[in-house]
């Protein structure tokens, strides 16, 4: 098992407490888009300074969301976004990771906003067919409890089975892919 496949968090850092830090965020979202990296690389990426970025990155480790490769020589480190393992029953979040949950998602959305303008802006200097193919949809479905659960496996099969699908292939270019299943109808009463 390599680093990325599976970290534990140290018992004092939430990563959902270690994430809420906007420079934290956009780390671990520059490793996974692009991949292992050294803190020069990252701070180069983000527009910040590698001393926080080094920091920060050490932050991440200590809660399961990044590691160390162990490929970088000397001082170089060479940083790779892990994926924390998942309880079969997680806890019930206490007030300060419940609210740092909700910063994140805030922040998440911005992120996808930024980037989902950006396509907007540029999307007539690409090929017709990534024109086609890329962008914005929505897709209204009825589902079960059960059919939510399933249709959300489904979805991170086949993100994961397209993850590195291209690597290597001449004109193959990164694609981020949002998803987010949203209830239209409100709540069920209580």
């Amino acid at each position: 098992m390599t680093p990325a496949d599976s970290a534990t968090p140290s018992p004092n850092q939430s990563p959902l407490r270690a994430l809420a830090h906007p420079l934290r965020s956009r780390l671990l979202a520059q490793l996974r888009v692009h991949g292992e990296a050294t803190a020069t690389e990252l701070a180069a990426a983000i527009g910040t300074h590698t001393g926080a970025t080094s920091y920060h990155l050490r932050k991440l480790a200590e809660a399961g969301l990044a590691a160390d490769t162990g490929t970088g020589t000397g001082r170089r480190r060479v940083w790779t976004a892990t994926t924390p393992e998942r309880t079969a029953a997680p806890e019930p979040l206490d007030a300060d990771d419940a609210a740092a949950e909700q910063w994140l998602q805030r922040d998440y959305v911005e992120h996808f906003a930024e980037r989902a303008g950006a396509w907007i802006d540029d999307a007539s200097r690409w090929p017709p067919t990534w024109q086609e193919h890329c962008g914005l949809t929505d897709h209204a479905v009825v589902v079960t409890t059960e059919q939510l659960t399933a249709l959300d496996a489904e979805l991170a099969e086949v993100m994961e089975r397209y993850r590195r699908a291209g690597a290597g292939t001449p004109g193959a270019r990164r694609v981020a892919a949002y998803t987010a299943l949203l209830p239209v109808d409100p709540p069920p009463a209580r």
